[in-house]
């Protein structure tokens, strides 16, 4: 890259599909070149010289579609949308962000309403706090979920960096829920004792992500604490002994601990995702 735009070698290099590219200057130049009209018009001008094969093969794709295009006829107006929704949301993400939502009312309602005893005197938002924000974590970056995962997942910026934007879009509509519920529920139970795991359950389910999967691996965590914490309590009608020890206050170190450690491994393996 020189100055604001790439360089001619480079665009050059691009057009002719030069294997000996690094991967990281591919990615940097293909993100470079959504956003720069110069760059792409000297691409289009690249191709046409270096690369006539290519040229030929776009120009027989435009040949055949420019028919089926104009008999097919203009296309309804779509509605106004910032550029920058696509880059942190996915519509797929939208149910289950409304689905947690309307869990961590119901919780405020039911505790608001008639306090509920199959968790003794604890509110039900307490027990599910911690994997909330993983609903919305599992639709972030999923093959099944999303109708347009392939076609997102083949841009320039997918990846870490998409999976981040989104996983922050999720944080951004849950946490402040989760802060209010806690806030009118809670008691004298801190913030933190329940943020701060919902904080390290996240950054988990992105480091196991890149081994088995975002999905899998925020709904394994999500299983595996509803088993462990919160099944107890239901059955039991009591608080559950390992929520008492998990919240407790000096557990704080272990879970700040689990956030680094997820954190981690998320920076670690950053190349990972871009393979999911």
């Amino acid at each position: 890259m020189s100055g604001e735009h790439a360089s001619i070698r480079l665009i050059d290099a691009y057009a002719r599909g030069d294997a000996a590219m690094a991967a990281d200057t591919i990615w940097a130049l293909e993100a470079h070149l959504e956003t720069c009209a110069p760059c792409r018009g000297r691409l289009a001008a690249s191709v046409a010289t270096a690369a006539p094969d290519i040229a030929a093969l776009v120009d027989t794709v435009r040949a055949g579609l420019e028919p089926q295009l104009d008999a097919a006829g203009r296309a309804p107006r779509r509605r106004y949308r910032p550029r920058w929704v696509p880059a942190w949301l996915t519509p797929t993400m939208t149910p289950w962000l409304a689905m947690t939502l309307v869990v961590t009312l119901t919780a405020l309602l039911l505790d608001a309403v008639a306090p509920p005893t199959f968790f003794g005197d604890v509110s039900p938002v307490v027990p599910i706090a911690p994997v909330l924000p993983l609903c919305g974590v599992a639709a972030s970056w999923s093959r099944g979920l999303d109708p347009a995962h392939e076609l997102t997942a083949s841009t320039a910026r997918a990846g870490l960096p998409l999976l981040l934007r989104r996983t922050t879009a999720v944080l951004v509509v849950v946490l402040p829920a989760l802060l209010v519920g806690g806030w009118l529920t809670t008691g004298t139970m801190t913030a933190a004792q329940w943020l701060l795991p919902s904080l390290a359950f996240t950054s988990t389910a992105l480091a196991l992500g890149s081994v088995f999967g975002v999905t899998r691996a925020a709904a394994g965590l999500a299983l595996a604490w509803g088993v462990v914490v919160v099944a107890p309590g239901w059955v039991t009608g009591r608080v559950p002994s390992a929520l008492t020890y998990l919240l407790q206050p000096d557990q704080l170190p272990l879970w700040g601990l689990l956030l680094a450690l997820g954190t981690g491994a998320v920076i670690a393996r950053r190349d990972a995702y871009s393979t999911l």
